[in-house]
């Protein structure tokens, strides 16, 4: 797809450039140009800059470290294991809230919410008298619908940030779009959607599940003996050291940053933003996984040798392997769109257009949001739209002064919400499978018809909680507006 993306733009940066397209930047009176890239200068330019493009590209060694580090977490078991501790420790009353948090929350560097929640949570509904079907969709809505809330920073949010700041550094005045850019917004979204989902899940799923009849080998499938394990002795004493561990490694870095004169804060001005601190984030991450994850798999036995360590991450990069093979495209896509100077004539003209039609406000987030959302029904990598949304979007908006922060955050409401009713989703199968383990009736159409109140009334309140943060104007990151002057 990237590929065909990349000659489109070649062929249109010709037919720009032979018709005279131009355009005035009303910001600073210069007329921009189209440039043709099928030309010998264009063809000089990619074969020099075509491996620079991919080596300098903001997400690709951002992403790799961080996830490094979650590898080490999730292989040694560390992660799961929390994940279980709380799901099977949690009282009865607030089961519901819980499994949608730690879904959403599973994804701060990998699938792992969407992979271990929904089974657990099937066990837990089973435990508390209710049908299991029913924890596996409260579970699986949590972890796709609510993809990109988390209380933590995730792997979402290191990627599309350095996307972003990729395109926004076009625009100029240095922008940057760090890891920490939506996470306000997003801790708060966690508990928002988690209280809707409860809502649809006691109004819906739940009574609608109870069609559903349990019998044989089906009730049989649903108990513990058959389902995920609670935690054992070695299991509990590994989580013990593990979180010593890391609450040590938080005292050595509140110290770099509490003090007033902290060495991880900005020097000239002693703040946090923009500091050492927000811009080397990702290998604080990195430790801030790796640690605890280390920890805890000496104590259970899961790291015996450094090699394991090694072996953890490598699994990881394994993982990845389609990650860096379209950010190599990717990357050319971005830089070609760039040097062809279509995203300013773009970005300008559309701004134009927006101005003119009125829809610079809230009719135009929701648009935005319902095309992805939309979208994101049939192509289910969140990095591949947004490399070709962000450099349109991003300059666009940004010439009626919305920081590209919050054209990513709008975006990332669009990219989640409809992850559960995608059949193309990756893990759909798998939930479908689940699924029919306890309901061997169940096809495509039923799964759907579960979480498609999910995706509905997430969306609705997702845009609600939008619009009443851009009415207060809160930040809706760490140094991060609603608009560019607000950075």
């Amino acid at each position: 797809m990237f590929i065909g993306i990349c000659l489109l733009t070649i062929a249109v940066s010709f037919i720009a450039q032979k018709t005279g397209l131009r355009v005035e930047d009303p910001s600073s009176g210069v007329v921009v140009e189209a440039v043709n890239l099928l030309s010998a200068e264009g063809l000089r330019r990619f074969v020099q800059e075509v491996v620079q493009n991919f080596a300098y590209f903001a997400p690709f060694g951002l992403v790799l470290v961080m996830l490094m580090g979650v590898s080490i977490a999730e292989k040694s078991g560390f992660l799961p294991s929390v994940m279980k501790g709380i799901a099977f420790s949690v009282h009865d009353k607030v089961v519901i809230p819980i499994v949608f948090i730690l879904g959403a929350c599973g994804n701060i560097g990998s699938d792992a919410g969407v992979v271990i929640i929904p089974p657990i949570a099937a066990l837990v509904f089973a435990k508390m008298g209710k049908h299991p079907i029913a924890g596996l969709v409260v579970g699986y809505a949590g972890a796709t619908a609510g993809f990109s809330a988390n209380l933590l920073i995730a792997g979402t949010d290191v990627l599309l940030a350095g996307i972003s700041t990729e395109v926004a550094q076009n625009i100029g005045n240095g922008i940057e779009v760090s890891a920490t850019a939506n996470w306000y917004f997003m801790i708060v979204s966690t508990f928002v959607l988690a209280i809707a989902g409860t809502v649809v899940a006691l109004k819906f799923t739940i009574p609608k599940c109870k069609e559903f009849k349990l019998e044989g080998a089906e009730a049989h499938s649903a108990s513990e003996e058959n389902g995920p394990k609670r935690l054992t002795a070695i299991e509990k004493k590994g989580l013990l050291f593990a979180g010593i561990a890391l609450f040590a490694y938080l005292i050595v870095i509140s110290f770099t940053i509490v003090p007033s004169d902290g060495i991880l804060r900005n020097q000239e001005t002693g703040g946090i933003v923009p500091s050492p601190f927000l811009r080397g984030l990702v290998p604080i991450l990195f430790l801030f996984f790796a640690v605890p994850g280390y920890v805890y798999g000496k104590v259970v036995g899961s790291i015996r040798q450094t090699d394991d360590v090694i072996k953890f991450m490598s699994d990881g990069m394994k993982d990845l392997a389609g990650y860096i093979v379209l950010m190599f495209v990717v990357a050319q896509f971005i830089n070609l769109f760039k040097w062809s100077h279509l995203d300013q004539i773009l970005a300008i003209n559309g701004a134009e257009f927006l101005s003119a039609t009125g829809l610079t406000g809230p009719l135009m987030f929701i648009l935005f949001i319902l095309m992805v959302a939309f979208l994101n029904i049939f192509i289910g990598s969140g990095s591949a739209k947004w490399a070709i949304f962000a450099p349109v979007f991003i300059p666009m908006l940004a010439q009626l002064n919305y920081n590209p922060a919050f054209v990513q955050l709008l975006y990332r409401i669009g990219d989640s919400v409809t992850n559960c009713i995608s059949p193309l989703y990756p893990y759909f199968p798998l939930m479908l499978g689940w699924v029919h383990k306890y309901h061997k009736k169940a096809g495509v159409g039923t799964v759907i018809s579960l979480l498609l109140p999910y995706a509905i009334i997430l969306l609705i309140i997702w845009i609600g909680l939008l619009f009443i943060w851009q009415g207060f104007d809160l930040p809706i990151g760490v140094g991060e507006g609603i608009h560019i002057l607000d950075k």
